[in-house]
């Protein structure tokens, strides 16, 4: 499918530029929530109904980011999965954070109290690593600003060293190409740029690190035969991945499948130059720089933040600047909108 029929699958309001916190679905995720809803009203849905939109949506995240689907393992959130590799993580080893990143991949490494946690600027993160960094952690993408890391670079200093990578592709995957087939561990929220319901997220580990991580929320549904894992011991988990599974928000799979399958079909190339197109459309437009992020953070005073919100636009206050984000749904008519209210 090509973005311009695509496109028409989606209905946000004029001035939309809030996908980093919150991405608009597409009418078929809406139209497939709410007739599981409808099923689940009428008596007629089954627990086992559910499995189907987990395994879709599995094997479609695995397409986008180029891994095996037997090496992602559905969560609910990001920090909980941020949490397995941390508690995996030897006392006493040094990993390596960025600067101001999300808390979600900041917080479990500091709440075990074992650990040294180094944070350095994100710029020089890739410097940084030496010999006794024991894991890597940082966001592909910026939530804050929309900063890239430089991933080849990150690539060389972690294969030198021998340290392990653990990165966080929730700013990044649903618009940023990337090949994820060489990371140790990959976490990803689906709310965003995959344009689903919160409540599903996902952990790549790649399969030589499978069995360096202890499955804390062991469960029925990580089980080897799911349906044959609700009672009694002795402990029957899944060979790969899915040995890091919870029980799943079902109707937030419902969506997170059918937006996934969406996205999975377009090309992943095409998505990212109209993203960046439209978000140095906004650059030019402020007299910025073109830039490589569909992220544009704008430091702007209270009037011109409260002359947004008055249009209708919708965007985001964070690290004290209004940040846009652009996706596929971002029209240059859009872009223009945002423009002319911020001129006044």
């Amino acid at each position: 499918m090509d973005l311009d029929t695509v496109r028409k699958q989606f209905t946000p309001d004029p001035g939309f530029f809030n996908t980093a916190s919150l991405g608009a679905p597409p009418r078929v995720t809406v139209d497939a929530v709410r007739d599981a809803i409808d099923a689940w009203s009428h008596g007629r849905a089954t627990a086992g109904d559910f499995d189907v939109s987990v395994v879709g949506a599995r094997e479609a995240f695995a397409r986008i980011a180029g891994v095996p689907a037997a090496s992602v393992a559905a969560g609910s959130t990001v920090s909980p999965l941020v949490g397995l590799i941390a508690a995996a993580v030897p006392t006493g080893a040094e990993v390596l954070v960025a600067d101001d990143d999300f808390t979600s991949l900041l917080f479990p490494f500091a709440a075990q109290g074992r650990l040294n946690l180094r944070s350095v600027p994100l710029a020089s993160i890739a410097a940084e690593v030496r010999n006794s960094t024991a894991l890597v952690a940082v966001s592909a993408v910026q939530s804050a600003d929309g900063a890239l890391v430089d991933l080849p670079a990150l690539r060389s200093a972690v294969e030198a060293s021998g340290a392990q990578l653990l990165l966080d592709t929730t700013q990044a995957t649903g618009w940023l190409p990337l090949d994820l087939s060489w990371v140790d561990y990959v976490v990803c929220g689906a709310y965003k740029w995959l344009l689903s319901p919160r409540g599903s997220s996902f952990l790549v580990v790649r399969p030589d690190r499978v069995d360096s991580l202890v499955p804390h929320a062991a469960n029925w549904y990580a089980g080897a035969d799911i349906w044959a894992s609700i009672y009694g011991l002795p402990l029957r988990l899944a060979p790969d991945a899915r040995r890091f599974d919870t029980s799943p928000a079902w109707f937030s799979w419902v969506g997170t499948a059918t937006s996934l399958q969406l996205l999975a079909d377009l090309d992943p190339d095409e998505i990212h130059a109209h993203n960046v197109a439209m978000a140095n459309r906004l650059r030019t437009g402020l007299g910025l720089p073109d830039g490589n992020s569909a992220i544009v953070s704008v430091p702007m005073d209270s009037a011109g933040q409260e002359r947004l919100r008055a249009a209708g636009i919708r965007t985001a206050i964070r690290a004290g600047a209004v940040r846009f984000s652009c996706h596929l749904y971002t029209t240059p008519e859009d872009v223009d909108l945002a423009l002319r209210t911020i001129s006044g």
